[in-house]
């Protein structure tokens, strides 16, 4: 989906926000494009969830030629109302999140215990975690998104979203508990949701294959957010929009239209290196991003109800999944 830059952008997006958030905000990419991505998502989303293969080979490609950012959408609201008959409700997002997961083959819980309750937590603590490094903000994600997917507890409490990402390394618990506790941070997130409900008309209908093909979801307010995930791929002249779960070649071609040049996929790394590198892989994350015998010596494999998840070893001394 293709257009000119989305009223009123195209604006720097550190404009739309206060001077106290700004600081937060990564750098922008190097070159004259100024390519930017926007990755719309939610910590507890299974569709984001079951995109991590094909988002983590594209920053792969990516890497030092675009600026990278992740807005974060709030898919559950902690004004939302609580539901009725809760055991219900986990029952029918069981159900929904297997559905999702044999399209996607990202692992999912052998037991959910609830339903998510609050996006909010682990939005903050996502967010926080991003002034310690992209590395650190990239581990911190990755445990929030295992919280629900491997454990089945969603870190929708503070408490859960600081636990479940203790033991990352290189990562300071005690900035990261106060980064997260703090106004400036919850301003940015607060700006994420607004962004995310102002989706370009693009999005108002999505066609395509897709088992989701990421059409724009009506809010409780009577307007609409970004499906999650959507891409948003723009330069101060352009953009592209790519919403819903859809294959490498559609983000590359989005990003190939304005931006830097060709997203080649990367060149598969062998096991050990792919798994020294991102410390966790899915059985889709290995096949995509990694060629040669799998598992690598000491990968740590914990058992979910849809394949696998590889750990690093030294990411299986802290992760709260590790057998």
């Amino acid at each position: 989906m293709t257009g000119a830059p989305p009223s009123p952008e195209p604006v720097p997006i550190s404009a739309s926000v206060p001077a106290s958030v700004r600081a937060w905000l990564p750098a922008s990419a190097p070159g004259p494009a100024a390519v930017e991505v926007v990755e719309y998502t939610d910590p507890l989303c299974p569709w984001a969830w079951g995109s991590e293969p094909v988002f983590r080979a594209l920053r792969a490609a990516l890497a030092g030629r675009v600026r990278w950012r992740r807005a974060y959408a709030i898919l559950f609201d902690h004004d939302d109302d609580p539901p009725p008959d809760p055991a219900a409700e986990r029952a029918w997002y069981a159900r929904y999140v297997e559905e999702i997961s044999s399209h996607t083959r990202a692992p999912r819980a052998v037991r959910l215990s609830r339903m998510p309750a609050d996006s909010w937590p682990a939005s903050l603590v996502a967010k926080a975690a991003e002034p310690q490094g992209p590395e650190v903000a990239e581990r911190v994600l990755r445990r929030l998104r295992e919280s629900v997917f491997v454990l089945g507890e969603p870190a929708d409490t503070t408490e859960l979203a600081l636990a479940a990402v203790r033991g990352v390394p290189d990562l300071d618990p005690r900035r990261l508990a106060v980064d997260a506790a703090s106004g400036a941070v919850l301003e940015q997130v607060r700006a994420d949701r607004l962004e995310a409900r102002r989706p370009v008309a693009d999005v108002l209908s999505a066609r395509g294959g897709s088992p989701h093909p990421g059409a724009a979801k009506e809010t409780a307010e009577g307007g609409h957010r970004y499906a999650l995930p959507t891409l948003l791929v723009r330069t101060a002249g352009e953009y592209r929009v790519v919403p819903g779960w859809r294959p490498y070649e559609a983000y590359a071609a989005a990003v190939e239209e304005v931006g830097p040049g060709p997203a080649v996929a990367p060149a598969p790394l062998t096991p050990a290196d792919a798994l020294e590198r991102y410390r966790s892989l899915t059985d889709p994350e290995r096949a995509l991003l990694t060629e040669g015998h799998w598992p690598p010596p000491g990968a740590v494999r914990v058992d979910t109800a849809n394949g696998p998840l590889w750990l690093h070893p030294d990411e299986a001394a802290t992760h709260p999944a590790a057998p």
